[in-house]
């Protein structure tokens, strides 16, 4: 058995942070990821991150932006510790070795990003994301941290309300590990492989969200999920909104600039939820080209392209065969972050001892019903640092608590079972099954008929699961075996998805009732909880933390 004070679970720019602060306050520190920790998704992150850098902006502008952006969802206490906080995390950055792109005077470049009233998404040309997680990751590398990686963590040791580490199977050899620690950070990412057409990679399947749930914590605030405006046709490849902060172009089959009609202060700069229902309207009433619309980029010329948005344009020729310096690229809504996750209070705790959480697999909900775009790098800077400075501190303050005797013995048993079932349902099957039903029933237009159908079919999928096998039936390298536990994850994610936008009788952020119009205030300024009840899921409520910022109409 390995022991550590700290565990952190995921190696992407909240997992990296977490444990560069856990470990710089004193922690023994070890990160377990299913991937090398630079193939973690956040290397996938174009557009920038959002910080009040210039002298006539303000943290408070940001706060208020990001609040109306949350369609008052947000927790305000949160946002204004995010962006209070986010100019030092930036300049942080800058100086651990990132290369931000620079203006003329030799500051860090900040460009438009939509639902903001000021350029403040600070950004390394198109490639945000990758010059953070490189740089954090030489920053692993200067503190010795251990990193188990290929490592996936099949079970969350949590007894008499305390976390006391987990189960992780090494992949390399198919042996499951136990790993002891005082406190565990869960920084796993996303779960956008629900969905058929989606930005997010292969791997982000929930895991952390699954794993969590199971284990008795809460979950908030799984019905909003965010569908981004720009994701190419073919393959659902993400198309930054960087481009259109640089100015690109909406168009529908007409060559008319829809968002006139939808958004006319903001055009392309209103906030996702409202660009993508735009898209999905146009696509609808027949203004669409094959289930798309078209991005346009053409008047911004050639060497503004390659100096600001190089990858995207490099994207666009390898996967649709367009060079978007020279034509328009089809484009549609595609499943990109969950604002719900892990509930967690501001400094990453969640409702068990010892367990935090931090980055998107979590709520403390500074995101509400939609979040901006260039705010999830910020999220998972800022309260990754606060998830692991919390940990360490409560690290100090403990004892390692004891394993559970017969934890690592039911865990094999239970993988044996998948191992040596004969004939049974194929992992591949179940997992387009779902994403069909997904993207089909719980798109970016909702209402009951379509959330009940989802809910049935999905309880049918569940039910299939139970009777899950893989033809592998080795140990090194079982990669079948992996998708088969990630399923189970995504079956927990998709359950919640539908059973909180069933209940939430309104339209509030990303999530749009076609039978339920308008937001209501009055029934539901208020978070969805969810926690494990038996072999179901129990929802429950709680008020939203309003400061200053009181409920308005919410327009671009």
């Amino acid at each position: 058995m390995v022991s550590h004070d700290i565990i952190v679970v995921g190696a992407g720019l909240a997992g990296m942070r977490a444990a560069i602060e856990a470990a710089k306050n004193g922690g023994n520190v070890a990160i377990v990821s299913k991937v090398h920790p630079v193939r973690s998704h956040s290397v996938a992150a174009q557009g920038g991150i959002n910080a009040a850098l210039a002298s006539n902006d303000s943290w408070e502008t940001h706060a208020f932006d990001t609040v109306k952006g949350s369609d008052y969802l947000g927790d305000q206490g949160a946002i204004e510790i995010m962006c209070k906080e986010a100019p030092d995390d930036i300049f942080e950055l800058d100086s651990m070795g990132c290369l931000f792109s620079r203006d003329e005077a030799g500051n860090i470049s900040q460009r438009p990003f939509g639902g903001a009233d000021f350029p403040r998404t600070c950004y390394a040309a198109d490639r945000t994301g990758h010059a953070l997680l490189h740089t954090l990751y030489e920053q692993l590398m200067r503190q010795g941290i251990a990193i188990y990686e290929e490592w996936f963590v099949v079970f969350l040791s949590v007894e008499d309300g305390i976390c006391r580490g987990m189960i992780a199977m090494d992949i390399h050899t198919g042996k499951l590990h136990r790993l002891h620690s005082k406190a565990v950070i869960l920084c796993t990412g996303g779960y956008g492989r629900v969905y058929k057409n989606s930005t997010n990679a292969l791997i982000n399947t929930g895991d952390g969200m699954g794993l969590a749930l199971q284990s008795g914590a809460q979950l908030m605030d799984m019905e909003f999920v965010q569908f981004h405006p720009t994701t190419l046709k073919s393959t659902g490849i993400l198309i930054s909104e960087g481009a259109r902060g640089e100015g690109a172009y909406l168009v529908n089959s007409k060559g008319e600039r829809f968002m006139k009609r939808y958004a006319p202060k903001a055009m392309e700069l209103a906030s996702r939820d409202v660009v993508s229902r735009a898209e999905q309207q146009e696509i609808e009433d027949g203004s669409g080209v094959d289930g798309c619309v078209f991005l346009d980029l053409r008047h911004l010329g050639e060497s503004l392209i390659d100096e600001r948005l190089p990858q995207i344009r490099q994207l666009s020729i390898d996967f649709e065969g367009i060079d978007l310096v020279k034509d328009i690229v089809p484009i549609k809504p595609g499943a990109h972050y969950s604002m719900g996750g892990i509930k967690t209070d501001v400094r990453g705790a969640t409702n068990i001892k010892g367990l935090y959480a931090a980055g998107e697999c979590a709520c403390v909900s500074v995101h509400g019903a939609n979040r901006l775009g260039g705010n999830s790098l910020l999220d998972t800077i800022v309260f990754g640092r606060r998830a692991g400075y919390a940990a360490s501190q409560y690290a100090k303050e403990t004892t390692l608590a004891e394993f559970p005797e017969n934890a690592l013995r039911d865990t094999a048993q239970g993988i044996a079972v998948i191992i040596n079932r004969a004939n049974g349902e194929k992992t591949a099957d179940l997992r387009d099954e779902l994403a069909y039903v997904m993207s089909r029933y719980v798109g970016v237009f909702r209402d009951k008929n379509r959330l009940d159908t989802a809910l049935a079919e999905i309880m049918k999928l569940k039910a299939r699961y139970e009777n899950i096998s893989v033809e592998d039936k080795g140990d090194i390298f079982n990669t079948e075996l992996i998708s088969a536990l990630e399923l189970g994850h995504l079956m927990t994610i998709a359950e919640c998805i539908v059973l909180s936008a069933i209940n939430r009788r309104e339209s509030r952020g990303a999530h749009y009732r076609l039978d339920f119009l308008l937001r209501d205030d009055a029934n539901w300024l208020k978070h969805t909880l969810l926690s494990k009840d038996g072999d179901g899921i129990k929802l429950s409520y709680k008020e939203v933390a309003i400061t200053k910022y009181k409920p308005m109409e919410r327009n671009y």
